[in-house]
């Protein structure tokens, strides 16, 4: 039996246009491209709009090595520096909530070994903007006799230019806001974020150094003294320090994250309840210059908006507006409060060699999440 549609319904079927999800469909496209190029061994890719998941996808494979493992939607990753929006700058931010600290502390205030001509002017805001004056990484050796010597060696380092001056990433920044949040705190970051963030939003598959029940759905990095590292911190200092540091360590899935970006961007609610004050979270994400080498940059406190790090932004996010960060491992959020609109974008691109390279990747998915969901 042949089914035949009237011509004014086959006209009206011809000329609707694509809706969002349509559109979204090309996300596959250039994901399976990226891994036939061996950028990246799978994915697990994101696309929240308006409180509405429009796009949820695993493609391609977990690990490749010492077996082929298909990507699953839960699968659990290294978030690498995911870790300083998502814990350290909101671990700061609940503490300012509690009155416990102020974006502009001189660090000494909460670190004493900084009461020194060198360091005591440098802020709380400074590092949360990466313009404390610090050098990017110390070397591996100043972790490599423990971590009370790592301490010592972190607070002995006097910045490389004058504080406020200079953009300059740096990992010794959130390592060191990492140590004011557990000195406020009163507890190790790992859990005071478990017990003020991942717990009250339901983030049930996020932790540091994650137990056994989890390892099962973690992704592979490299390997490390013979052994591949499965729910062990890629991060070579985050990994010398215990596995928990403010500027990597924490391990996460694309659900959890979603969880995060709903929250940022309905104004700090969650599930109808107040997790952050409106006001909170926009000290946390309005636009701060930094000083570029050319033109400033924009940062906020834990996010970046448009500096060199920001190509995950795509073409079209807004710039001062959309915000996001990126991991060394390959993981990526963006998100846009102006279309309400987050990317989250979930890979172990260093797996199993270290070469792969997702930085084209990320920016051609948000330029299609950007499309799609255009007003």
């Amino acid at each position: 039996m042949r089914l035949f549609l009237p011509l004014a319904t086959l006209a009206i079927c011809l000329c609707q246009p694509a809706s969002a999800g349509d559109k979204l469909g090309d996300i596959d496209t250039v994901v399976q491209a990226a891994i036939a190029r061996n950028e990246l061994p799978g994915a697990v890719v994101l696309v929240l709009h308006k409180d509405e998941i429009l796009y949820h996808k695993a493609i391609g494979h977990r690990a490749k090595s010492p077996s082929l493992v298909a990507m699953t939607l839960d699968a659990i990753f290294d978030l690498a520096s995911l870790t300083k929006p998502i814990v350290t700058a909101l671990c700061v931010m609940l503490l300012i909530e509690d009155g416990k600290l102020n974006v502009n502390d001189p660090v000494s205030k909460h670190l004493p070994a900084f009461k020194r001509k060198e360091t005591e002017t440098i802020t709380i805001a400074q590092l949360l903007t990466h313009t404390g004056g610090f050098i990017a990484d110390n070397p591996l050796k100043d972790y490599q006799s423990g971590k009370d010597k790592a301490w010592q060696n972190l607070f002995a380092l006097n910045p490389i230019a004058a504080p406020g001056s200079k953009f300059t990433y740096s990992d010794v920044g959130y390592i060191l806001l990492g140590a004011i949040v557990e000195k406020q705190a009163g507890v190790s970051l790992d859990a005071f974020a478990k017990k003020r963030i991942f717990d009250p939003l339901g983030m049930k598959d996020t932790a540091f150094n994650p137990p056994d029940i989890l390892k099962k759905r973690c992704a592979p990095t490299q390997q490390r003294e013979g052994r591949w590292m499965v729910g062990e911190v890629h991060d070579p200092r985050a990994y010398l320090l215990g596995g928990v540091a403010g500027h990597a360590g924490l391990f996460s899935t694309a659900d959890d994250l979603a969880i995060i970006a709903r929250m940022l961007l309905n104004d700090g609610r969650h599930d109808g309840n107040a997790f952050l004050r409106p006001e909170t979270v926009k000290l946390m994400t309005e636009p701060r210059k930094v000083p570029g080498p050319k033109t400033p940059g924009l940062r906020t406190f834990g996010w970046d908006m448009a500096t060199a790090y920001s190509g995950n932004r795509g073409e079209f996010f807004p710039k001062g507006v959309s915000y996001g960060h990126t991991g060394f491992t390959g993981t990526s959020i963006w998100l846009d409060p102006s279309s309400k609109t987050a990317v989250i974008i979930l890979s172990n691109r260093v797996h199993p060699d270290g070469k792969g390279n997702v930085t084209k990747l990320r920016s051609q998915i948000a330029t299609i999440a950007a499309k799609a969901t255009a007003p």
